[in-house]
């Protein structure tokens, strides 16, 4: 079974990770408010801050170890980038880091 036959389902699993530890950053009351989906953007949607990037950063590091750079997945981001990126983005760079692990097994 190829990845483009698995994306879906990691993608989902992903998402699902994502929205849980968005949810620890924001407040499981304001998270609620929001249906937190793959086109929700960070910036309009969520609003987040600087300081709540940080707090995701640390908890993506927390959850996936050293599989994943989201400090280097911002730094590859111009500022309208940045501005624009949806949890959708986060998702598939987390999916594709992950796969690519997958690949590298022996």
């Amino acid at each position: 079974m190829s990845y483009a036959d698995l994306a879906p389902a990691v993608e989902q699993q992903v998402l699902a990770t994502v929205t849980e530890l968005l949810t620890a950053v924001i407040g499981q009351e304001y998270a609620q408010s929001i249906d937190i989906t793959m086109d929700t953007s960070f910036n309009e949607d969520l609003e987040l801050e600087s300081i709540e990037f940080v707090a995701l950063s640390a908890k993506l590091r927390e959850h996936y170890g050293s599989r994943v750079n989201f400090a280097a997945f911002l730094a590859d981001k111009d500022v309208a980038e940045t501005v624009g990126l949806t949890v959708g983005h986060l998702v598939r760079y987390l999916a594709d880091c992950l796969a690519g692990e997958r690949g590298a097994a022996p």
